[in-house]
């Protein structure tokens, strides 16, 4: 008996510890389940990162051909996006939104602040939803991990802190976004990015597909088949998003301890998507550029209801400011006044207001378009760290000069009094959007520079053309001494 006691627990204790060794791996891998990473910190804030999307997007639509939200293409395309952004944590999420280009070559890309694009011919080859949500969701962490943003050179971001990079003459931003790696032109988008931001975007792309219940290997597997069909010479979606080494690896061994689950099949939704695209009249990258040159793509974009009303200069004169009328923008002499965050101004009121504190239009609906604004007032403002007002206001002169070529200050800034603070002023010269026979006029430009009493400058430009500007200085003036900075 005492033999057999002694025996029987220690049978117990086996079955025990075989239990408990069964069960331990379920545990582990309950802890290894993918969660998103910390995005990180970027020199610019988010409401700077969207206003650059928004303005590169207004250049996609004017530059490239985009399916209306109404395609049943389109929609689809917005459903899954949204599917897949729904597993992000609302405080690192973004304003993500959805577009399809009708283009026969296969390409997505990414803009700062959340637009996103997919050409008609990844969808047609994508061989199932997996795959296709993997590349969306490829494009999304680009979004999510501010990969844009963080290639920007810390030169930039005090300029675009400072608004420049918003509205402020004609071109102006695209100069920034090219420094961020996106260039936008010729019917074509590249926003490039290394192979570390590759493989980051591989990961974070992955988990977010896992998360959504999409296979995150089919990611990779979709880049393989492009990468054996097309070698060395594929796609315009292989130049832009460089293989960052064996993307099947290395996703196959970042998912090996993520928990089993069964994952979605591929959709009707995405059948009927396929099939619908077969009757998109889609065109070539050869044929998107000739129609950029012939700037054919905002006035169809407009035509078929595609162009999106948050755009930049969207609106009563999307069409442009070229021919704008000197009676379309007279100031009204009734004066209305605003209250932003860090200072209040008078305007007139039959001119309209847009924008915050960092980057503040005031100007006729008639003279804003996607180019800037041709008459009118941007009230924007420079972080403190910007030095003394002298420097800040050449740090600003030149990052206009740098955004805006053949743009040239007209002498020495000079002091000017506005209230009680003591301020520098500077006329420009440039070319305005208005036009006379085909060519651009000269414009003038006013920019008065004020210490903010909370740090940092606050920074105005009166713009019109030099023929016109004598006109609207005394309402510029009027303006100007109804500044209040608080």
């Amino acid at each position: 008996m005492v033999v057999m006691q002694a025996k029987f627990p220690a049978r117990a204790l086996a079955v025990a510890l075989a239990l408990l060794m069964a069960v331990q791996p379920l545990v582990l891998l309950a802890q290894t389940a993918p969660q998103l990473p910390d995005p990180g910190k970027v020199g610019m804030n988010r409401q700077q990162q969207e206003q650059l999307g928004l303005q590169a997007m207004a250049e996609v639509y004017k530059q490239m051909p985009v399916l209306p939200d109404s395609s049943p293409v389109t929609q689809y395309v917005q459903q899954l996006g949204k599917k897949l952004t729904a597993v992000i944590p609302q405080q690192n999420s973004w304003p993500y939104q959805f577009h399809v280009i009708p283009q026969k070559e296969i390409n997505a890309f990414a803009l700062p602040g959340g637009p996103i694009f997919v050409n008609l011919g990844t969808i047609q080859a994508a061989a199932n939803e997996s795959e296709l949500a993997g590349v969306m969701a490829h494009e999304i962490s680009h979004v999510y991990m501010q990969h844009s943003a963080k290639q920007a050179p810390k030169s930039m971001w005090t300029q675009i802190a400072a608004g420049v990079a918003g509205v402020l003459l004609p071109e102006s931003g695209l100069g920034n976004l090219a420094r961020m790696g996106i260039q936008v032109g010729a019917g074509t988008v590249l926003a490039k990015y290394s192979r570390k931001d590759e493989a980051q975007a591989d990961s974070v792309g992955a988990i977010i597909a896992y998360r959504a219940g999409y296979n995150p290997k089919s990611m990779a597997d979709f880049f393989t088949t492009l990468e054996k069909k097309y070698g060395n010479g594929g796609p315009q979606f292989l130049s832009d998003h460089p293989n960052p080494g064996n993307r099947q690896e290395a996703i196959q061994r970042e998912i090996q301890n993520w928990p089993k689950k069964d994952y979605l099949p591929s959709s009707n939704a995405f059948a009927r998507a396929q099939e619908n695209s077969k009757s998109i009249r889609s065109y070539s990258a050869q044929e998107i550029s000739q129609g950029a040159k012939e700037q054919i793509w905002a006035q169809e974009n407009r035509r078929n209801g595609a162009f999106p009303s948050n755009l930049p200069g969207v609106g009563a004169s999307a069409g442009g400011v070229s021919n704008v009328a000197l009676g379309q923008v007279k100031p009204s002499s009734n004066f209305v006044q605003t209250k932003q965050n860090g200072f209040s101004v008078s305007y007139p009121d039959n001119w309209k207001t847009t924008g915050d504190a960092n980057s503040f239009v005031i100007a006729p609906p008639e003279a804003v378009s996607q180019g800037g604004i041709s008459y009118g007032a941007i009230i924007n403002s420079l972080p403190s760290g910007g030095g003394a007002l002298d420097q800040s206001t050449q740090q600003i002169i030149q990052s206009i000069q740098q955004d805006n070529p053949g743009t040239r200050a007209k002498g020495e800034p000079t002091s000017i009094q506005v209230g009680d603070i003591q301020g520098r002023s500077v006329y420009l010269s440039g070319n305005s959007p208005v036009q006379e026979n085909g060519q651009a006029l000269v414009e003038r430009d006013w920019l008065v520079t004020l210490p903010h009493p909370r740090g940092g400058v606050i920074y105005v430009v009166f713009v019109a053309p030099e023929r016109d500007f004598a006109q609207f200085h005394s309402t510029y003036r009027k303006m100007l001494d109804s500044l209040t900075l608080r």
